[in-house]
């Protein structure tokens, strides 16, 4: 039993040496770390995402999303995206980007995503399994109607037979126009 109370004596002296240093032995999380810890423990992903954390589970704050549609123009394609996530979440939407060089109207050729809800109707009531969910869409039903690849979208629209061989091009690592594309299938 006395032995017990020294170990907690001391304890209690190294607390005190730390904060008199300015060190503290518990790193305080972030309100916008808290919520993703939250987002993510509650996922719940399609069988066709993925997550991972590549910087280790100790940095929630970046992680990566694998996207394999099962259905629609991207069938059978491998698409990841980066997603930065602020101190000030959920108050500010996440920074997505998409690592994996695709012809779709809604990323551009640098990554660039059009997803309404990574724009101007975010709000903090959304979390992280929404936007998985609105990359996913956009895989199974591209918009034409607001694009970032113009190129992409007048074709979608306009010929969609022929959008489709270009995805089935650009998948497999073929050249659109002068845009050469990783094989992602």
């Amino acid at each position: 039993m006395l032995g017990l109370f020294k170990v907690k004596e001391k304890q209690r002296e190294e607390s005190q040496n730390n904060n008199r240093r300015g060190a503290s032995s518990v790193k305080k999380k972030s309100a916008g770390e808290l919520r993703l810890h939250k987002d993510i423990s509650e996922l719940n992903l399609p069988k066709s995402c993925k997550i991972s954390f590549p910087n280790g589970k100790d940095d929630l704050m970046n992680f990566e999303v694998t996207i394999k549609p099962d259905e629609g123009y991207y069938t059978n394609g491998k698409f990841v995206f980066t997603f930065q996530v602020s101190n000030v979440y959920p108050h500010e939407a996440p920074k997505v980007k998409c690592k994996t060089k695709v012809y779709h109207p809604n990323i551009d050729l640098e990554g660039n995503v059009c997803l309404n809800i990574l724009r101007e109707d975010w709000k903090p009531v959304l979390n992280i399994n929404t936007v998985i969910y609105g990359l996913f869409h956009l895989f199974t039903e591209p918009n034409y109607e607001d694009p970032l690849n113009h190129d992409a979208a007048a074709v979608l629209r306009d010929n969609p037979k022929t959008f489709e061989n270009n995805v089935k091009r650009a998948m497999m690592g073929g050249q659109v126009g002068q845009t050469s594309f990783a094989r992602c299938i």
